[in-house]
């Protein structure tokens, strides 16, 4: 958003600031909830891990904590099935063997982790990203460029973009939203452009 990670620079930034609008992600999980997030969501691997950083690593901070609950989450993890469909009025659905099933408004979350680089958060559509089943050694070859500067760099990783998505599971699955556990698969996940309302800088400042 074109803000200083300094607080106090942020502040003054936004003397001079404008308004701006941003989408959000609607979720309505098995249960019959709605939620809401603005960053990144998804089930399977990253959900996993999402669990772990908010548990057993969440004293530790940044790229580091996901990292690590990455890799504890790998551990005993396997592949599932999944069916997408991206269209309410659209019979035709995408199937896959997954790792996970991410579905962003933003390019990265988990402090970093870059699975979406063509995302925008005020473009009105989502990028759907789904990592196809790997194998271990596979995985292990995946982190180093994870750790470092965050991106997975593998043919295994289909990205859509799309303004709807039904993610079903065929036993139920935790779906995180922004890091929370937000309910179990089947969920329904649209985006609502410009549902929020922000004061942001008015000129790009570097960090």
């Amino acid at each position: 958003m074109g803000l200083s990670f300094d607080p106090l620079r942020a502040a003054s930034l936004l003397l001079d600031g404008e308004v701006s609008y941003l989408d959000a992600v609607r979720v309505r999980t098995s249960e019959g909830n709605e939620r809401l997030y603005t960053g990144g969501g998804g089930v399977g691997l990253d959900a996993e891990a999402s669990r772990y950083a908010s548990g057993a690593y969440r004293k530790l901070h940044g790229r580091f904590r996901y990292l690590l609950a990455a890799i504890r989450a790998v551990l005993g993890f396997q592949a599932f099935p999944v069916r997408l469909q991206l269209s309410a009025s659209d019979p035709l659905c995408l199937e896959a063997t997954a790792l996970l099933v991410g579905v962003l408004n933003t390019p990265s979350y988990g402090a970093g982790l870059c699975l979406a680089p063509g995302a925008k958060p005020d473009d009105g559509v989502l990028e759907l990203v789904v990592l196809e089943d790997l194998s271990f050694l596979e995985i292990l070859a995946l982190l180093p460029a994870l750790a470092i500067r965050g991106k997975l760099n593998t043919r295994h990783l289909r990205r859509y973009t799309t303004q709807h998505v039904r993610i079903e599971t065929p036993t139920p699955s935790w779906f995180h939203g922004d890091g929370e556990l937000l309910g179990m698969t089947p969920v329904e996940i649209s985006v609502m452009p410009k549902a929020v309302k922000v004061l942001r800088s008015a000129r790009k400042q570097k960090n």
